[in-house]
């Protein structure tokens, strides 16, 4: 791929903002977007939210296989605004909320850092009309106020992308208004259908496949305009927001994944029978689409919905694991749940590097203490886990990790699917385990404007330091070789990029005294702050 080093700084048009990128976290899912880039969800056309035409006349838009520029871990500081933009003023300081989730792509949505340029570079051009929520009416550049390093708010995305996935809103019932496909096999009772519909109103239709009379009966009372079909797999793909199932057919099961549209819920009505082996399930999707998996042992469809967390938020007693904890967002969950409020926790943190699991231990045995939660660190290369969890965070893209999370599963296990597994990738898992067990896994992918929100609210009171993730800094010159280290996680915290420090190279907070010695006399106990900041532009500027 051809990387470029300089780039012309855009004048902005009437509606647009010109924006200067004080920092710049590198992430995982920058190296994501390298490798897949065409396929990734984000870097697709947008298909639906763009009724103005918006995005065509605007040079940052940059889908499919148009050179973009990735970074969105970004604080910035406006420079210029076009003469029509009317809620942002020249020399405000903002936190860029990255994902604009009403512009929709065929798998995900439009993304600063993705098909939107990114702020991996000196200058960003914004336009007004596209980065204010339609429906809120709220601008996605959030103000900040000084006194904050910019590292600092630079890492709230990250941070707000963690926080994200324990506070989201998980749907309970089937949606009003919804797609409902309802299969059963022979001699299977249907049962719970009504009782699920969510309290704001019936599904708009339903497709059937009942194998006995008495089925279509049942499903005849519920008084829905009704398609009855003969053929699963002559159904459209990812067409239906709710699926149930009342059976213990692989194969059925198999297929009914592919029917399941984003943020559906598929529910497995076993009625006392077991699937008898592993079932071909789209674990990507369920973090990059939202889709969610239930299930019962019974016959009575409303059990599995109770199933379903409000939140994934960990609970009182929780066994933890956290699965890749010692990478720069392995360690964000360690504190976050550490910090979490909840009591008798314990904590797993495991991680094939010792080095990595070393530097977590440092930064987090105090703080575990502290909240008086136990904390184990183990690296499965050398030791076995030879205990059951109840909360698993996956941090690597690695579709077995979600199988051996239900294997070890305890009752109400929850499996939080945080890497970004690609969302065409299938694996086999034992539903059997995983229904049994009342497991729930879900995933979310980015974060929300109320994320950002609530994680700027900590850290501008003073509960949260994200910092704290800081391992690296680097200038311009220094983002490919940082952009590497985060490929081979061979740094074991966040890099931010200061763009405007255009030749200043990579260098770990280790090794800071040995380059800018006045740099290093104001790290706190390995601890990046606002003072080593201003240290370093005055040391390191060109």
């Amino acid at each position: 791929m051809k990387l470029r080093s300089d780039k012309n700084v855009p004048q902005p048009g009437p509606h647009q903002i010109l924006v200067k990128v004080e920092a710049v976290g590198l992430c995982f899912s920058d190296m994501k977007l390298l490798k897949q880039f065409d396929q990734h969800p984000r870097k697709g056309t947008v298909t639906s939210g763009d009724e103005n035409n918006l995005l065509k006349d605007f040079s940052g838009y940059k889908p499919e296989k148009l050179p973009t520029v990735p970074g969105h871990e970004a604080v910035c500081t406006i420079a210029a605004v076009g003469d029509k933009v009317m809620h942002h003023k020249p020399g405000k300081r903002v936190l860029v909320q990255t994902d604009y989730r009403w512009f929709k792509t065929e798998k995900s949505n439009a993304s600063f850092g993705y098909n939107l340029e990114g702020a991996l570079q000196q200058y960003v051009l914004l336009d007004e009309r596209i980065i204010v929520d339609p429906d809120s009416g709220e601008s996605f550049l959030i103000p900040i106020e000084p006194g904050l390093s910019n590292s600092s708010i630079a890492m709230i995305e990250p941070w707000a992308c963690v926080e994200s996935s324990y506070i989201s809103d998980e749907r309970k019932t089937i949606a009003a208004g919804s797609n409902l496909l309802i299969a059963a096999q022979q001699g299977r009772n249907i049962r719970g259908i009504t009782e699920s519909f969510s309290p704001n109103g019936k599904p708009t239709s339903l497709t059937v496949l009942c194998a006995d009379e008495s089925q279509l009966e049942t499903v005849d009372l519920l008084d829905i305009n009704t398609v009855r079909v003969s053929q699963l797999s002559e159904l459209p793909d990812e067409s239906f927001d709710d699926i149930i199932y009342f059976g213990s057919s692989k194969e059925t099961i198999e297929i009914l994944n592919d029917k399941l549209a984003p943020a559906g819920i598929i529910n497995i009505v076993l009625g006392g029978e077991n699937i008898g082996g592993d079932v071909s399930v789209s674990v990507g999707r369920v973090h990059y689409g939202l889709t969610r998996w239930i299930g019962t042992v019974g016959d009575d469809a409303t059990q599995s919905y109770k199933t379903i967390p409000d939140t994934g938020e960990v609970r009182d007693g929780d066994k933890t694991i956290v699965v890749g904890a010692a990478g720069p967002m392995g360690q964000m969950h360690v504190i976050r749940i550490i910090a979490s409020g909840r009591e008798n926790l314990s904590i797993t943190a495991t991680d094939f590097d010792d080095e990595r699991l070393e530097s977590l231990e440092r930064k987090t045995t105090d703080l575990a203490r502290k909240h008086s939660a136990e904390l184990k660190f183990i690296n499965p290369g050398i030791e076995s886990l030879d205990k059951k969890f109840s909360y698993s965070v996956i941090m690597a893209p690695i579709g077995e990790l979600v199988a051996e999370a239900i294997t070890n599963s305890l009752d109400g296990t929850l499996i939080n699917i945080f890497a970004g597994i690609p969302a065409d990738v299938k694996q086999d898992i034992d539903l059997d385990t995983y229904i049994a067990n009342k497991c729930f896994m879900f995933g979310t992918s980015g974060s929300r404007l109320i994320d950002m929100k609530i994680v700027l609210e900590k850290v501008t009171a003073g509960q949260l330091d994200t910092d704290y993730s800081v391992a690296a800094v680097s200038g311009m010159a220094g983002a490919i070789e940082g952009m590497s280290a985060v490929n081979d996680r061979t740094i074991a915290g966040k890099i931010i990029v200061y763009p405007a420090l255009k030749k200043m190279p990579l260098i770990k907070l280790s090794r800071m005294n040995e380059i800018y010695p006045t740099v290093a006399e104001r790290i706190t106990n390995g601890i990046w702050n606002v003072q080593a900041e201003q240290e370093l532009i005055r040391a390191a500027k060109d």
